[in-house]
This record gives C-alpha cells, structure tokens and sequence, in this order.
C-alpha cells in the first residue's frame, strides 16, 4: 500500500497492486474483448480446479462462463479481471438476486499464479465495488473439499457464517468494514509491498543506465559511489559509447548486460526516459531508480504506465537516489558527497536538498544510516511503503522523514502509527504556512488550517514533528541516545545561576515544567555543593563546583523521583580546575546501574556546534546542544513521544442508532437535484443530522409571517421566547447582517422581528427558520471538513460569535477512535470550561464524545460530505443540543483509502 492518492475506483479503469511475492497486477472491469482470454484461463485449468469452481469437469463450462463474464455490465453484476503483463491471470465476479442487498460471488485463479494472493485481491476489490453499490452481503456456494478457497474466505478478514450440507458449503460474508478487516488488508498490503522493496533495496545486481565517461554526470557520480562502497553484487554500467565507465564494464544498451539486474538506476535526458524505462521492462528488470528532472506531465505519466506494465517499483523521478549500508548490500547509490555511515536511522526525503542536508547532519553527530530513500516526485514508491522496510528490516531503531505532500493520509496514518509504537518517527512539518491554500465558506472550514491538518495527522499517528531540520536533529539526537522521559518535569542545573535561569526560561517556553524540589531533596544538594550554592530549581552550583560534586548532584537528581529528565547547563570558568571538558565529564560519567532510566542532556555555551553527542569511555552518549532552547525542545519532543506510547490506543467509536441507508438516500437525492453539489437546505440538513442521532434543537421553517407566529407559539410555550434566523442563499453567516434576531416574547416581537428581517435583507431571504431560545451555556463548534490532502478531520472547539477570532479548536482525521474523542475535547485551550472552572460545575461531557462520535462516524460514512458546521452546540450539566447547522456536499470524489492499490 502506498500513501499516494488512491486515485479512481476498480471497474472504471485498470488499478494496480501488489501480489504477496511483491509483483504486479492490474485489475480492472472485463470487458466483451476479454473473452477469449477468460477462455484461455479456464481451458488451462487443471480438473480438479475445474471441479472446484463448477462443481463438475466440463470445458463447456468455462466457455458458457467466459461468455456470460464479459457481457457488458448490467445492474446488479460485476466481474473484475486481473492481468499481469499481456495474460488474464484471474476473474472474480458477483450478481445479486431477488435482493438487492446480497450477490452471489464465484472466483477463478490460473493454475500456475495460485497461492500469490491474486484471489484475496480480487475479492477486496469486488467487496469495495460491492459496497458502493449498496450490497451488505456476498454469498458463495463452495465444495467442502475446497480447502484452497476456505482458506481465502477465513482470511479476508470478514465475518462469514457457514451452512454445512453434505459434500457443499454455503457461507454468507457480511461486508460491513471494521477494524478486524482492515488490519487483515493492512497485513497483506504490508508483506506484498515490503516483497516488492527486496530489489530495490537489496539488490544482489543493479546497473546505472546514462553513465558519462567525464566527470560531472549524475549518473557517473552515482556509479563512482558505488564502486567506492564496495556494492556487494554485480554492477553494470550503460553507456554506448564506452566500453567501461570507472573500470566498471560498461554496455551499449539494458538488452546487452549479461544478465538482467534487480534494480537499474535511470540518468538519461528528460525525452529518454519513457523508452529506456520500457527497455527496462523488457529486459526483465525489477525495479527502478528515476534519477533525471524535468519530466513533463506527459513523460512521468509514460514512465508510470511502463513500470505498471512491467511490474517494476519505482523511486523518483527527480531523486537523489537510495542507499543501504547493511554489510550484504553496501549500496551508496546517491549522488550526494558525503558517504553515509552504518547505522540505525532510516531517512526518507522528498527533496533531495534536504537529503544532503539530513545525511550531513547524521554523519556529524556519528549517527549512521540503516536505508536512506530520496522519493523525488512519489511516482510509485512512498513513504507508507519506505515505513513498512523500516518495520520489518532488522535493523533500523529510528526514522527520519521529510515529506512536501500526504497522497492518502490516513493510509499513512495507519502505518505511522504502527510503527511508531517501535521506533521514533520524525518529521519536519513543512507546508505549515497558508499560502496558497483558501479557507472554504464555513466557520469549521475557517478553522482547518494546514498547521492544524498537519498537526491533527501527526498526533493522532504518534510523530515527532519538528518545526525545522536543526530541530529535527536535535531531537534526533537524544531520541538516539537518552532513554525517553516519563514525563515532563525538568531538574535544571547549572554553573551559573544567569544560565540556569535562561535554561529554565527555555523548558517552560517549550511545554515542559520546572518544579520545586521537595525540601529533603534540597537539603541533600547543599550538603554536597559548594558553599553559596542554590537548590531551587534551578540548581545553581556555583563556578566553583568540581567534576565529583556536580556529577553527584546529577545522580541525585536522576534518583530522586521528583524530576524526569536533567539538564545541565555549563559555561567554562577559570575559578577551579574543573572547567570547559572537565565539568562535561560530569554529566558522561558512567551510569551506575541501578540509577533509575532518566535523560541526561548537557547545554554547552562555548560549542560550536547546534549538537552534538558526547561518548564516555564505557559508550554511554550524551546529547551536548549549544543553546537551551534547542535541549528543551528535544525534551519535549521525547515527552511527549513518552506521553502517546502511554496512551490508550483506543478503538474506533461506533454510536447506536445510526441510519446510514438513510444518510445516503438524502446524499443521493440531493446530488440528483444539485449534480454539483451545494448546501443542503435548513430541512435537509435536520434530517441527515436525525440520521446519526445528532441532538438538534427544535425549528420550523416559515414563508409567511403568519406561520413564524405561529411556529414561534409552538415551539416557544407559554412565556417562552423565540428565535428567527433569516435563510437564504447569501446569508451563510447570519450575525454580520443581522440576520437572527434573539429573545422574541409574544406575537407582537415575534411579527415585528419578521417584518424587520424581511424589510431589511429583502429578495435575500427565502424563509424564516423558528427556534425556542436556547438555554446559556458554553459556546462551542463540532464540525467536518474535508481537506484537499488529509481527508475528513472532526474539528472541535469555542463557537459562537468569537469563533474565527480566537481560533481555539483542534481538529482530528476521521474515523475516531475513543482515545481521540478525549484528546479533541481537552486540546483546546477553552477546554477547561468544560470540565469545570473556578467553581462552575463540568458540562455534559459523555454529551460532547457522543456527538463527536455521530461526527466521525458521518464523515466516515459519507465521501460526499464537504462541510459540516455544528455552531454554536449549547453545553450544560444538564445536556448538550446542536443550536444551528448546516451541510455542504459535493460529488464523489474519495476513494477507500484502504483498497489496496498503486498509483
């Protein structure tokens, strides 16, 4: 699975995928074209295959089959071909009967590609067409002797219930989507694509095809380094007019090396690269590396379809290469000057500036590489793909990603999550900045900003996210070397009691606390510090402390219990001996090994550098940063990497009573009416909110002013008050042209508003909506937008008249979990309003998670949802009601993001 956009649906067009050896196929709709070949499939079919797919052995069969199978499409049936290179290697189909809502299925695999997951994929496929379709339910008829197509039921992941009777098996497949399915999808997408990696990553023969016979070529530069890293396996060398580039044998074209290679690495011109690509193919290569730039949207597309034809992978175009230290591979196949080192970290970049500069930091601080990808472009191979190496190659401890775009995020999200729960995942959150982007025209879609978008993806997947590259190693660092903290309390000591304050300054600016010590804890630090020395915290030392002493008060420190990560903060003095070097002894003395697992950072005034990472004689490694902030920073990032390991993970909410036929009805009648898409009206947007059970305060819509008086006595009672909002194609925002009208008591108020409403606004407005006045209480926006790269994000936070203004919301991709509705609910700053502040009781809060919950799951249901605005929701102790509402949808456009497919 990739995290490049999914792009359309099976059955329009062909959509690639990977098999469980890594290779490819294409699926796609049959069409009358393909029967011959559907013929072809059955007549190589074994006679027991035969038997097992028509309960009997006739050839007759498979014709009448291949007949029916490619007869155009009707309602109601659906059959979905697979092909790899020029064969039709497997067929899937379903039909539905008396109802609707079921379709029988029936599958055939060639003979020769069994056991490769063709099948599963087709039925993936074929359950997602399913669906859109309305059908809840396949069916099968299946030989109990079948153990082949037993087996592929059992793993799909849905629940089957199975009916025995005698020598046949009917089994019922419930296709409702849940968390069951999907890991079970995951699992697979996750061993075919890490397969699919093997020759790119550890080839055991590659050639570099556009290699110069002067220096300053790409791709001479690549094959110089490695040559000199010592590629374990054979290298080729393309060139047509040499008969060897850097000693290394060199060949006129791909169709004369000796043998085809694993991987080829593409330098040729922009206009070459279509062909050479299809060269490739031919030749029998397995996977690409797409060096050269400045491919038009017409190249990239070719050398996208020669790779899917040809069943190739590929990084790039516009890359600075890939490289893999372990010692059975040695690859430096980069164009960079700086040669990575063995390592650890793995690091995947999109620009290949930022490549260099990732790889020059690392080797800096002597943290070597275990893989390193430049994705250039993200034609095919992505980050999801790289992460999945990562999870699974033996090696790597750390990741290091620096990604431009998210293609599918919550794919991404999905494997992120996953393996940040093995290794710290980093990032730099670039594209932070509005520009180029337009908020749409709601409130909720005001508050989705990209620093939001990008921020809600991170947390919820457990990413550190950096704000640049220095930051990104500085966190890298400590997350390499120190253990994580349990939590965020900082003991600062220092040398010099300006410097401990400023470092102090440093940790509360970035999140983090600094407590008092306890006095017992005190006491013990004077005791041993020089004299004049302070134990406040910040533990002012004094300049004239010694190695021993402040090493002691480090250990104190670390064993108290009171503080879950020290940092030191030392300036040179020339009051004792123990200056500069010295004192840094102190904190990179050996751990004495019953000391509790609590970082130890230093702050280094004189050094130059931003970081580095101090190594004592016994190994242990300290991180050393020129500055406080920088330390700080790096704490709070391995804070809060500790805080979401400890965090529940939480499982998908799913709230009672939902109608999701019903839902989609209204979606479909709308989009019907209005095939562009547009707001739902006032009564539309009450009945798809009914449809999730969202809680709505009663209204009425009114055209005359007798029936606004009317629908105000009804719904206001007696002595109660009435609100009227003006409706109307330009009045999305009703408060800046006085559009509501508030606390309207007797007919008088109530007809007089409505002369007014109608007198002022005019021709703008169509008709009057009628609420009772609702009771006071907290303010708040629930909502859903649709982000043009992150997919559907809840939105949560203050409402009302002030929402835009004091831009306190959190937002979080859909569908949630319970551990995410919780977290939405306390990250806005207004958060403490709810639970109950300075003597005011909490809010229905169980109230706020189910409406969260009706949210994500709408979102989740509906790819048609553009906006939904909640604003404002009323929370009180005693309950929490939706004030006003509106829905904007648009055609579909979403895919399932889980489908396994490439781009």
């Amino acid at each position: 699975m990739t995290d490049t956009d999914p792009g359309t649906a099976p059955g329009t067009r062909e959509v690639p995928a990977l098999l469980a050896d890594g290779s490819t196929v294409r699926l796609r709709a049959a069409c009358p074209e393909d029967r011959e070949r559907v013929r072809r499939l059955y007549d190589g079919m074994s006679t027991d295959n035969l038997r097992s797919r028509f309960f009997m052995v006739s050839r007759r069969s498979g014709e009448q089959a291949a007949a029916r199978l490619c007869a155009p499409p009707e309602a109601g049936h659906r059959t979905l071909v697979a092909v790899q290179g020029d064969r039709l290697v497997g067929v899937a189909e379903y039909e539905t009967g008396d109802d609707p809502a079921s379709a029988e299925i029936a599958l055939a695999v060639a003979d020769q590609f069994h056991h490769r997951g063709i099948g599963t994929l087709l039925l993936e496929h074929l359950v997602h067409i399913a669906r859109e379709n309305g059908i809840t339910t396949f069916t099968a008829d299946v030989l109990a002797d079948n153990h082949l197509i037993h087996k592929v039921l059992a793993d799909l992941g849905l629940r089957v219930t199975r009916q025995y009777d005698g020598a046949m098996v009917s089994g019922v497949i419930r296709l409702e989507p849940d968390e069951r399915y999907l890991a079970a999808v995951d699992r697979r997408g996750r061993t075919a694509g890490t397969a699919s990696l093997q020759p790119l990553l550890r080839p055991r023969s590659l050639a570099v095809i556009g290699t110069g016979t002067r220096p300053g070529s790409v791709g001479r530069a690549v094959l110089h380094n490695l040559r000199e890293a010592h590629f374990h396996g054979l290298l080729y060398a393309v060139n047509p007019h040499a008969h060897a580039v850097l000693r290394i044998p060199a060949y006129a074209s791909v169709a004369d090396l000796p043998h085809p290679p694993d991987l080829a690495f593409v330098a040729v011109p922009a206009a070459a690269v279509p062909a050479t690509v299809d060269q490739c193919g031919k030749a029998g290569v397995r996977a690409l590396v797409v060096l050269t730039s400045g491919l038009d949207a017409n190249r990239a597309a070719e050398l996208t379809e020669a790779c899917r034809h040809w069943g190739m992978r590929m990084v790039g175009p516009n890359c600075l290469g890939i490289a893999n230290t372990e010692d059975a591979v040695r690859m430096d196949a980069t164009f960079a000057v700086t040669r990575p080192l063995p390592g650890t970290a793995g690091v995947a970049v999109q620009s290949g500036g930022v490549g260099i500069a990732l790889l020059d930091g690392l080797s800096r601080l002597g943290i070597g590489i275990s893989s390193f990808v430049s994705l250039g472009d993200k034609r095919d191979v992505s980050s999801n793909d790289v992460l999945q190496w990562w999870e699974g190659d033996g090696r790597t401890e750390l990741a290091l990603l620096h990604l431009e775009s998210f293609g599918n995020p919550r794919a991404f999200s999905r494997t992120a999550r996953r393996v940040a729960r093995r290794m710290p995942v980093l990032t730099v959150d670039a594209g932070r900045s509005t520009a180029g982007r337009r908020a749409a025209a709601s409130h909720t879609a005001a508050a989705a900003t990209p620093t939001m978008t990008r921020r809600a993806l991170f947390t919820q997947a457990g990413i550190t996210a950096t704000r640049t590259l220095g930051e990104l190693l500085d966190a890298a660092a400590l997350l390499h070397s120190q253990p994580l903290p349990a939590g965020g309390r900082i003991a600062v000591v220092s040398n010099a009691g300006g410097v401990g304050v400023l470092a102090a300054d440093a940790c509360v600016d970035a999140g983090l606390t600094v407590p008092e010590l306890p006095s017992d804890l005190r006491g013990q630090l004077l005791a041993l510090l020089p004299a004049g020395a302070g134990a406040g915290n910040p533990v002012d030392t004094t300049p004239a402390v010694s190695v021993r002493e402040l090493s002691e008060c480090v250990d104190r420190l670390a064993r108290s219990g009171s503080t879950d990560a020290v940092l030191v903060a030392l300036v040179p003095t020339a009051l004792t001996t123990a200056v500069g070097a010295d004192l840094v002894t102190a904190v990179t003395s050996p751990v004495p090994t019953d000391r509790p697992d609590v970082p130890i950072v230093a702050v280094l005034l004189d050094q130059p550098e931003r970081v580095r990472l101090l190594r004592a004689e016994d190994g242990q490694v300290t991180p050393a940063y020129g500055e406080p902030q920088s330390a700080a920073r790096a704490l709070f990032h391995a804070a809060e990497r500790a805080r979401w390991l400890s965090r529940p993970q939480g499982d998908v909410v799913e709230p009672a009573g939902i109608d999701s036929s019903g839902a989609h009805a209204l979606v479909a009648a709308f989009l019907t009416r209005e095939p562009a898409g547009g707001w739902l009206t006032t009564r539309e947007t009450a009945q798809l909110l009914g449809c999730y059970g969202i809680p709505h305060l009663p209204q009425a819509c009114a055209t005359t002013e007798q029936e606004t008086v009317d629908a105000a006595a009804r719904l206001a009672g007696p002595g109660g008050a009435a609100v009227l909002k003006a409706q109307g194609p330009g009045l999305l925002h009703k408060s800046e042209p006085g559009a509501v009208l508030l606390d309207l008591r007797g007919e008088r108020q109530v007809r007089s508003a409505y002369r007014d409403l109608t007198t002022r606004l005019g021709t703008g407005v169509t008709e009057v909506l009628v609420q009772p006045m609702a009771a006071r209480g907290t303010e708040l926006l629930a909502g859903v937008v649709q982000d043009e790269v992150f997919g559907a994000l809840v939105v949560f936070g203050l409402g009302g008249t002030t929402s835009e203004l004091l831009a306190d919301h959190a937002a979080r991709p859909a569908p949630l979990s319970d551990t995410d509705v919780h977290e939405l609910l306390t990250a806005p700053r207004c958060a403490p309003l709810l639970f109950g502040y300075r003597g005011s009781g909490p809010v229905d809060i169980a109230g706020l998670e189910d409406l969260l919950a009706r949210l994500s799951r709408m979102a989740d249901d509906l790819p048609e949802l553009a906006e939904a605005e909640c604003d404002p929701v009323i929370a009180r102790p005693d309950g929490t009601t939706v004030v006003d509402a509106r829905v904007r949808l648009v055609p579909r456009h979403a895919r399932d993001p889980y489908v396994r497919r490439l781009p």
